[in-house]
């Protein structure tokens, strides 16, 4: 997936208000998927990410995307041994590495800002300009990605996971109301890069495609229950894991995958995979405890539509 750059001339700002926002994730909506979002009664997967860009301010989110600050929050549920340590961070890549490769340079507070250092032929003056860029934009703005705006800007260096110079499957389970539905796999990262959807009995439910479906990971019971205990607080959820050796690997956790703008083959699926947002965050056993909708949109109503099968949801 493939998320939308920034104007090369946007300044680091802050997210403008609800009624621009809503126009630009409209537009942005249009451009991705030919028609015009509902924000008042989204039913499709990707208008609820657009609604969540919209009206959700949960506290915790920003905590969780800090790609720093969940390490330690996740070590603390699942066992230190589920996360890829950190051995530096700062705001500056010093003039030369000072870490034996293979390892990877990320930002602390975007997505899809990160180099891979395989071996000594790496350009590191390359990276450092590259990181220099992240470090000068605030991510989440051209996106209205609110849970990104805050995270203070910066830099990390971990070491590689899997065997390079390929990179490792990325597993993305969807976690609706504390229970994973679907595992979206990523495969050939870095090169070809596609993707395919699975439920949880590892069935695929996207479109075929001339990729035979990868084996089931020996260790995905152990991911769907990590990604459970870890998105239980929140009506939707995605976490994203690796297999190193046939064990699992935490990578992060997102709250707007693609943006809501990358569409679904077959685009029934956006249909199917709306509906258990809906149902999660309707689900009154979630009230006040898991749903980050009520938490923290107190002046969102969530009630049954009139003659319909699907909630509405308003400001």
């Amino acid at each position: 997936m493939t998320r939308p750059g920034p104007p090369p001339t946007q300044p680091a700002t802050a997210i403008p208000d609800r009624a621009a926002s809503a126009w630009r994730i409209r537009l942005a909506y249009y451009w991705r998927h030919g028609c015009m979002p509902d924000l008042a009664r989204p039913t499709r997967f990707t208008e609820l990410v657009q609604r969540r860009k919209l009206i959700d301010r949960d506290p915790r989110m920003p905590l969780l995307a800090d790609k720093v600050a969940v390490k330690a929050w996740v070590a603390d549920r699942l066992g230190s041994d589920w996360v890829t340590p950190t051995w530096w961070e700062g705001r500056a890549l010093p003039p030369t590495p000072r870490w034996t490769a293979p390892f990877v340079v990320k930002s602390r507070h975007g997505c899809n800002q990160n180099a891979f250092v395989l071996d000594a032929s790496a350009d590191w003056q390359a990276i450092r300009a590259r990181s220099a860029r992240w470090m000068a934009m605030r991510y989440g703005t051209w996106l209205d990605e609110w849970a990104y705006a805050d995270i203070p800007r910066g830099l990390l260096i971990e070491p590689f996971v899997g065997t390079p110079p390929a990179l490792p499957i990325d597993y993305k389970i969807y976690v609706f109301g504390g229970r994973a539905e679907y595992i979206q796999v990523h495969l050939g990262r870095g090169r070809v890069h596609r993707w395919m959807l699975f439920d949880r009995d590892w069935r695929r439910v996207s479109s075929s495609t001339g990729d035979a479906d990868p084996p089931r990971p020996q260790s995905l019971t152990a991911m769907i229950a990590a990604a459970q205990t870890l998105a239980k607080i929140f009506d939707f959820v995605r976490v994203d894991l690796y297999e190193i050796g046939g064990r699992p690997r935490f990578g992060e956790m997102t709250f707007y995958p693609g943006s809501g703008l990358d569409p679904f083959d077959p685009p029934s699926l956006d249909l199917a995979i709306g509906a258990k947002w809906l149902a999660a965050i309707c689900d009154p056993s979630l009230r006040d405890t898991k749903s980050s909708t009520r938490i923290n949109a107190p002046s969102t109503i969530i009630s049954p539509a009139k003659n319909s099968d699907s909630p509405s949801i308003r400001p």
